[in-house]
C-alpha cells in the first residue's frame, strides 16, 4: 500500500511539473538586445496619436500624429485593410463609430472611403503609407495590426511598407498568428503582445464592430497562453486587468512591459512603477503639461 501511494505521489507530481513546465513555455517571451528596445519607454505613447477625443482632432489623423510629433510622443497607430487591398489608419472593424455610416471597413474600398469624413471633421482616413510618409522617422511608432482574418496577405503588405521606412517602429498585435507571420517572415521586426480582459460593451459591438470572443479564447489570450506562437519581444497589456500576481508573472518573462490604455490620470498615478511605458488617451496632455 505505501509503495502504491507513494507511486501515486510521483505521478501526482510529476503531472504537476509537467503542467508548470507547458505554461511556461507557451507563455515565454523572446529576448532581444535592451538597446533595441530602449525607445519603448523613451516617452510617452500617444493613443492613435495626440486627439482630443474627437471633438476637433480625430484619433488617427494627421493632426493627431502632427501634435504627438510636436510634443515628442511615441505615436500608436492601427492598420486595416480595405475591400481593394489598400492599407489605411483606422482602428474599429464597423465604420459607424467614426463615420457614421453601419458598414463594416472591410466592405468598402479606399475611394469609397474617402467621401466620408472622420468625426464629423474635414479629416479623412489616411493611408499607412502616407502616414509613414509624414511622420518620417521624427517619433517612433508602434503599429497595430488590425487583423482578425486570415493571416499573411495584410501582414505581408504591412512588410513591404515598413521594411525601407527610416525610423524606429514595432508591431503589436491581439492576433498571435499575425504575430508568428513576422516572426517567420521578418524576424527583425520588433514584436508585441497585446492582451487583456476581452471585455466588449454593447456599444462596442453596435458601433465598431468589436468581436466578443468565445470564454476559451479569453482564457487563452488574456493569460499570454499562446506566445508560443508569437514569441514577442514585448508585451502591452490593459492596465485595469493588470492584477499583481499577473503583473509578477509578466514580469518573469523578461521583457518590457506597456500598459494600456489610461484614460484618467488618477489611472497613471495608480499604475506608475508597474509597466515599463504606458499607452494614453488625449489624457496624456494633462499628465505631461507641467514636465519640461
Amino acid at each position: 500500500m505505501k509503495l502504491k501511494k507513494l507511486i501515486t505521489t510521483g505521478i501526482i507530481i510529476l503531472l504537476f511539473l509537467g503542467v508548470l513546465f507547458l505554461i511556461r513555455f507557451a507563455r515565454a517571451a523572446e529576448k532581444r538586445d535592451p538597446a533595441e528596445l530602449a525607445w519603448l519607454h523613451s516617452a510617452l505613447i500617444a493613443h492613435r496619436g495626440l486627439h482630443d477625443e474627437n471633438r476637433t482632432v480625430p484619433e488617427n489623423s494627421i493632426p493627431a500624429f502632427r501634435g504627438a510629433i510636436e510634443r515628442g510622443f511615441i505615436i500608436e497607430l492601427d492598420v486595416a485593410m480595405t475591400k481593394d487591398k489598400k492599407l489605411v489608419v483606422y482602428h474599429d472593424k464597423k465604420l459607424r463609430r467614426g463615420l457614421g455610416i453601419d458598414q463594416y471597413l472591410h466592405e468598402l474600398t479606399y475611394e469609397e472611403l474617402s467621401k466620408h469624413t472622420l468625426f464629423g471633421s474635414t479629416e479623412r482616413i489616411p493611408l499607412f503609407r502616407d502616414v509613414l510618409a509624414f511622420v518620417a522617422g521624427r517619433v517612433p511608432l508602434l503599429v497595430e495590426v488590425k487583423n482578425e482574418g486570415k493571416v499573411g496577405e495584410m501582414e505581408s503588405l504591412i512588410y513591404e511598407e515598413l521594411r525601407n521606412y527610416q525610423g524606429k517602429y514595432a508591431v503589436q498585435a491581439f492576433n498571435p498568428f499575425t504575430l508568428n507571420w513576422f516572426r517567420k517572415n521578418a524576424p527583425e521586426v520588433l514584436r508585441g503582445q497585446l492582451a487583456g480582459s476581452f471585455a466588449v460593451s454593447d456599444y462596442d459591438v453596435e458601433y465598431a464592430g468589436t468581436t466578443r470572443l468565445p470564454w476559451y479564447q479569453r482564457v487563452l489570450l488574456g493569460n499570454l497562453l499562446l506566445n508560443f506562437m508569437s514569441r514577442p519581444h514585448f508585451i502591452a497589456y490593459e492596465v485595469n486587468h493588470a492584477t499583481g500576481p499577473r503583473l509578477k508573472s509578466m514580469r518573469k518573462l523578461g521583457v518590457p512591459l506597456l500598459g494600456w490604455t489610461i484614460k484618467q490620470k488618477d489611472e497613471y498615478e495608480k499604475a506608475k512603477g508597474k509597466f515599463d511605458n504606458f499607452i494614453l488617451d488625449s489624457v496624456i496632455s494633462e499628465i505631461t503639461e507641467n514636465l519640461p
